[in-house]
């Protein structure tokens, strides 16, 4: 088993949060936790272990189904403090913070004492009134990690009781115990109650232990965490790191030391050396001070300007190139240091420049020896003089002259032969390596160079500060699933050591790390940040200014993992049975196993006596494994308490709290005792699985079933209910129906013939609710037809393992079924699956978060596993379709089916009559891999290629055939549809009907003929035939998009005929007819009836002054067309007074006058020979009165305009006449009653006289007439004509004209 693949660690599902209570309140911490092993569960207050027996009723601990619970009772200030939950197992740890604040109701403090004495606002009523402070620190950070050129905020929150107003704390912060000030690098806030401090732009000198300190006039308390700060990535790829803690020493007036700390990375090659770098205050110009690189981390800096102020810093260089500069030194003058020392008590403010002054000297006076000469640093690359100045007063002007010389000569040399230098400091270069050298300096003014110094003892040229040795053994040890304890011997004889640089390496990776970036000085060290599983190997250096030592020995492999430390104490002691000298007891496990499994149990019994407790007793010597055992050699009627305590590989944990004291009698209840050992299993979002076992007393009788009890956690007792109506036979319940989210607790009672005894203990709270990654037992039949159940754990340690059962117990029969297990699956597979293997299979994952799962294998299931079964034995290449055959191009056939899942090396035999074909002339095969189909095709069938045609599939072991019967008539029409196809193919090389002719009838009822043709050229020719006559009529004719079409816009029966259309060129001839007659011609005005019909308007009535009519309207109507009028259904017999006909598009149907008889439905039928369309109408009730009474009144209107009077006609219009002529005008009058006539002229009425003969005869006959007519006669006449129907009047007008004047007018 791969134990990396199993590992689990702790994780939280539900954190838990803080709280804000008043006084005297509970308060309850929840977590829910995962992981396997079963993580151990520790609180901690304050970072110190909670322990609920040190203090009886305050804290109280649950653990129950993966939830824990600290509950504080009456809470008081004192409760006040960060909380953290810590969870470990074997894989791993894991912490969770969360803040109790408790509160004081406001009148219960301060706000009512009175204003203290002369007491400044920032002292606050302490010292009057003698308030004791306490302080907590909550809400911490934890280890930190940051990146050069990053700013980290660090943040606590400060809780001070009581809260007085206006009074605040000291607080501070330290890093690695050297108090921080605000600057440009660290930035202090407090807010009243929570502290921060920012660490703007991170450099590695900010890397180390980082304490706040906040102090009250009682005290103070302190948080401590360690920051780590890794190095930016390089400018240039393997680059060193860059140095820091650069610092500036034994500062003077041109001369300073520099000194750094160098990287813990070199970029994967050696440093060659360092460059230091110098900056004046106030400007940007950084100038390099030594031209090759120095090894040594401390530099004299010289040639600085008196009274200036610099900044330092310092690059490293390898191979690979340049590091990223160091964080720059903190300014430091060029002065004397006594002139240095003289301005600190100066006010006035910082400019960055510093003026020095003077004293005039001495006229005259040369100055003396310079004192105390020594050599203060000597390195191969320089050697560093110092002395004090001669003593005499007002030598304030005295600079100085330094000389060497080789030892063994006489012969002194000035070195500064130019400028003298000015600071009792001196560095020389340029030395030669191995030779030794004296030195004296001489003192020199205006007045002269004074006597040398005494010289020096012989100094020989050379790296006087070794590098140190490589640090000795290094021993890693477990701390937290991140972090290990390397502990290291220190390097021996080392001079001026800096500290040392930690590294860890992933076994196998060889990639190694640094663990600090910053030198620490003691030989024990916590590297956090690593990978949890992960086994590492560490190794340790150690530092100086003149180098980096050669690598420890590397450590011995350590997994990174909490520490594993003994069980926390067993709970919950009860009695399962009780007999004369012995007892069964039973308990609960340590919610804290220690981070390795419980190997065994050791029980304590002691004996009590009118309530004192004696000795205690082992009650057994080895350890026992299950949570449940019989303590003998008891005393009948005496009294016991008992105590259990768990062991693991760390050791025997401490012992549990005295049970209760039980008293040893022998039970004789008839009832059964209480179950035990309850157990929930197969946890989902709506049920669960409970267990038990049976109670170890029985009763009177033997135990014959169960009742199962459930309640939500925090419902009263009286919310218990039964979940189960009849008693389960077995001692596993499956609980359904529950409320997903919601915690449930569960009991059980036992039953026997006298009743049902007391119930067991509750279970732990228990959340319905489907853990992430759950997975469920999976049944499967391979190839092979082998069946098995399979379970899948997700997370597991690599102390899991997977435990079957058939019905919650252990197989009785190990044969019937194989398990096995690799990596983080396991299976059991039925080695002959039949009735016995019937049940519920189950499997559980040790260690792990409660993975487990159930499978029931029913009768049904197992009739169709064994189907499946027998499908994969003996296995069948599945058809998506089988064996058929369809007709190709030119006539080919092509037989063909498709396979399912058929691999490319698949074999196919294709056989005919059961002899094998292949591929050759007459048969062509082909496989198409991709899509499974298999095909087989043939040019053409001749009779003797009738009969069986098969296929036979082989893929493996799988195997199919398929077959198709081609004999007797199926054979004959698909060889008479072969030979059509050929020679339809052979039809198309020319020009072809793609669609015969056939007939379109258009809405507006035009017959249309059309064909579809193609392959057509230029001079192919079209040409159309009527009873084998061609027509030519080219309006009719039309020829678009492959279509010819022939229009007949008003079809009748001379349309009727055998049409014909011939496609002709030279490649060929087809033709194609159309029989429109007879039958053919019915079916077309059949078709054309059809449009008329659907393009019929309802049916309306109107009426006419001869009776009713009813009419609709078509489109339009054609002479062929047939209807049929219907009264009441039936068909009308026509007579003069019912009659029928067609004007334009209408068609009506008249009944000349109507009477009641009349009234009913009536319907017109179009007759399409398809069934016809009828309209309908109902002639009856208000619809016929309408329509009678219309017909009235248009009849009388009628009548009225016969029989009206009326100038029938013969009147002219104007008469022109001589004078002296006789006129005689003559007209027919017509009416019913005979008109009264009445003559007007000049609309004067006049009567018959001798000049003007007016006469009406025969009632017909009006005549006009004057005898001699004359110009008086000239004028309009009118002739009135009357009846009781009406008057009409004819009007002409008279001219009578002399002849002479009629001559004249012409002349």
């Amino acid at each position: 088993m791969n134990e990396d693949s199993l590992m689990h660690p702790p994780k939280f599902v539900i954190k838990p949060r803080s709280h804000t209570v008043w006084e005297k309140q509970c308060v309850r911490l929840h977590c829910t936790v995962s992981g396997w092993p079963d993580p151990r569960v520790v609180w901690y207050k304050n970072n110190v272990v909670i322990n609920p027996y040190a203090s009886p009723g305050k804290y109280k601990l649950e653990s129950k189904y993966r939830m824990h619970t600290l509950e504080i009772n009456r809470c008081d200030f004192d409760d006040t403090a960060q909380y953290r939950v810590s969870v470990m197992n074997s894989s791993g740890e894991l912490s969770a913070i969360a803040s109790v604040v408790v509160k004081r109701f406001r009148d219960d403090v301060d706000e009512f004492l009175p204003s203290p004495r002369s007491a400044r606002i920032s002292d606050g009523p302490v010292s009057e009134y003698g308030i004791k402070f306490k302080t907590n620190i909550v809400d911490t950070f934890g280890v930190s990690f940051g990146r050069e050129g990053e700013t980290m905020t660090l943040g606590c929150t400060v809780i001070i009781y009581p809260a007085l107003h206006r009074y605040e704390p000291d607080v501070q912060w330290y890093r690695d115990d050297v108090l921080l000030s605000p600057s440009k690098w660290h930035q202090m806030h407090w807010s009243g109650d929570r502290a921060m401090l920012t660490l703007a732009h991170l450099n590695k000198e900010d890397e180390g232990l980082y304490t706040l300190r906040v102090s009250t006039k009682s005290g103070y308390e302190t948080y401590s965490a360690y920051v780590f700060v890794r190095d930016a990535d390089a400018e240039v790829e393997g680059a060193p790191g860059a140095p820091l803690d650069v610092r500036c020493l034994d500062a003077n007036k041109d001369y300073i030391i520099v000194t750094w700390k160098q990287p813990a990375v070199d970029g994967g090659g050696s440093i060659l050396g360092y460059f230091v770098d110098r900056c004046e205050v106030e400007t940007t110009h950084w100038v390099q001070c030594n031209d090759t690189p120095v090894k040594f981390a401390r530099f004299p800096v010289t040639g600085l300007v008196e009274g200036r102020s610099y900044i330092f810093r310092v690059r490293a260089v390898n191979q690979s190139g340049m590091s990223r500069p160091s964080r720059v030194s903190e300014p430091v003058a060029a002065m004397d240091p006594a002139d240095r020392a003289r301005m600190r008590g100066t006010s006035a403010p910082w400019t960055g420049q510093i003026i020095v002054t003077e004293e005039e000297p001495a006229e005259g006076v040369v100055p003396g020896r310079p004192r105390e000469l020594m050599v203060t640093e000597a390195t191969k690359n320089y050697v560093v003089l110092s002395w004090k100045p001669p003593g005499e007063k007002g030598l304030e002007g005295v600079m100085y002259y330094v000389e060497k010389c080789v030892s063994g000569t006489d012969t002194w040399q000035r070195v500064n032969t130019e400028i003298p230098v000015k600071s009792p400091r001196f560095a020389l270069f340029d030395l030669a390596e191995g030779k030794s050298y004296s030195f004296r300096v001489r003192c020199c003014n205006a007045a002269g160079v004074g006597e040398p110094s005494d010289p020096t003892e012989a100094t020989t040229v050379g790296d006087k500060l070794d590098i140190p040795s490589a640090p000795g053994k290094v021993i890693p040890t477990r701390n937290t699933d991140t972090s290990v304890v390397v502990s290291w011997e220190a390097s021996r004889d080392a001079t001026d050591l800096v500290g040392y640089y930690i590294e860890g390496s992933v076994v196998g990776s060889d990639v190694w790390e640094p663990c600090n970036n910053k030198p620490v000085n003691v030989t024990r060290f916590i590297c956090h940040g690593l990978i949890t599983g992960e086994t590492y190997v560490f190794r340790v250096r150690a530092v100086n200014a003149a180098g980096i030592s050669q690598f420890s020995p590397e450590s011995e492999p350590v997994e990174v993992k909490a520490a594993i430390a003994s069980p926390a104490p067993p709970y919950g002691i009860t009695v399962l049975e009780c007999v004369r000298d012995s007892m069964v007891l039973s308990w609960k496990q340590p919610a804290f196993v220690g981070g390795a499994d419980i190997t065994g149990y050791f029980v304590d019994y002691r004996e009590v006596v009118d309530g004192v407790p004696g000795q205690w007793h082992e009650a057994n010597v080895r350890a026992i494994s299950e949570r449940a055992y019989r303590v003998c050699d008891l005393h009948e009627n005496k009294n016991y308490q008992f105590q259990v305590r768990a062991a693991n590989m760390a050791g025997v944990g401490i012992p549990s709290l005295p049970s209760e004291t039980f008293l040893c009698e022998e039970w004789t209840i008839a009832v059964p005792g209480p179950p035990h050992d309850l157990q929930a299993r197969e946890v989902r979002n709506d049920s669960l699985v409970l267990l038990w076992k049976p109670p170890v007393y029985q009763g009177r009788n033997p135990v014959n079933g169960f009742y199962v009890d459930m309640k939500e956690a925090e419902a009263p007792e009286e919310a218990w209910r039964g979940v189960n109506r009849d008693a389960a036979e077995k001692t596993f319940f499956k609980i359904k129906n529950l409320q997903e989210g919601e915690s449930y607790i569960f009991r059980v009672r036992a039953q026997n013939q006298a009743g049902v005894g007391k119930p067991s203990d509750v279970t732990e709270p228990v959340a319905a609710e489907t853990k992430p990654g759950t997975k469920e037992i999976v049944v499967d039949v391979d190839d092979d037809g082998v069946i098995s159940l399979n379970f899948e754990c997700g997370e597991m340690s690599p102390d899991s393992k997977f435990v079957w059962s058939k019905n919650y117990e252990d197989f009785s029969d190990t044969s019937r079924v194989t398990q096995e297990t690799k990596g983080n699956k396991s299976k059991i597979i039925f080695n002959d699956p039949g009735e016995e293997d019937i049940g519920i299979y189950s499997c559980i994952v040790t260690h792990s978060d409660g993975a487990s799962s159930s499978y029931t294998l029913s009768d049904e299931e197992l009739k169709r596993l064994l189907e499946v079964s027998h499908d994969h034995k003996f296995p069948i290449i599945p058809l998506k379709s089988n064996l058929a055959v369809e007709m190709l191009e030119k006539g080919r056939v092509r037989f063909w089916l498709q396979a399912e899942n058929m691999s490319a090396n698949g074999k196919i035999d294709y056989i005919f009559n059961d002899n094998a074909v292949s591929q050759g002339e007459k048969y062509k095969m082909n496989f198409d891999k991709n899509t499974g189909v298999i095909e087989m095709t043939m040019d053409s069938l001749t009779p003797a290629d009738e009969g069986t045609y098969s296929f036979q599939l082989q893929d493996g072991k799988a195997t199919n055939q398929s077959s198709l019967v081609l004999i007797g008539d199926v054979f004959k029409q698909l060889q008479k549809e072969s030979e059509f196809q050929s020679k339809e193919w052979v039809r198309k090389q020319g020009p072809h009907f793609i669609e015969y002719l056939s007939y379109e009838v258009t809405p507006e009822c035009c017959v249309i003929l059309k064909c579809k043709v193609g392959n057509i050229k230029k001079d192919t020719s079209a040409i159309w035939y009527k009873d084998g006559h061609e027509i030519k009529s080219e309006q009719s004719l039309s020829f678009t998009e492959g279509v010819l079409k022939l229009e007949i816009a008003q079809i009748t029966k001379k349309d009727a005929g055998m049409y014909e259309v011939v496609l002709k060129d030279e490649r060929g001839k087809d033709t194609s007819k159309l029989n429109l007659t007879d039958q053919g011609f019915k079916e077309l005005m059949n078709e054309v009836f059809s449009f008329i019909a659907n393009s019929s308007t309802p049916l309306k009535i109107t009426s006419t002054d001869e009776g009713i009519r009813l009419y609709t309207f078509v489109s339009f109507y054609n002479d062929l067309l047939q209807v049929t009028w219907h009264y009441k259904d039936s068909p009308i017999a026509f007579s003069d007074r019912i009659k029928s006909g067609v004007v334009g598009e209408q068609l009506w149907l008249q009944i000349t006058e109507p009477t009641e008889k009349d009234m009913g439905k009536y319907a017109i039928e179009f007759n399409d020979g398809k069934g016809g369309l009828r309209r309908t109408v109902e002639l009856s009730g208000q619809a016929f009165d309408d329509a009678f009474a219309e017909f009235q009144r248009l009849k009388a209107a009628a009548t009225a305009e016969r029989n009206r009077a009326r100038v029938a006609g013969g009147l002219p219009d104007v008469v022109t006449i001589q004078e002296g002529k006789a006129l005689n005008l003559t007209c027919n009058i017509s009416g019913n009653p005979v008109p009264e006539v009445t003559w007007l002229k000049n609309e004067k009425e006049i009567t018959s006289d001798e000049h003007c003969i007016l006469k009406f005869e025969s009632g017909k006959f009006a005549s006009f007439t004057i005898t001699g007519v004359n110009t008086s006669d000239t004028g309009k006449y009118s002739i009135l004509v009357k009846n009781k129907y009406g008057t009409e009047s004819g009007d002409f007008t008279v001219s009578v004209f002399i002849p002479e004047e009629a001559a004249g007018k012409k002349k």
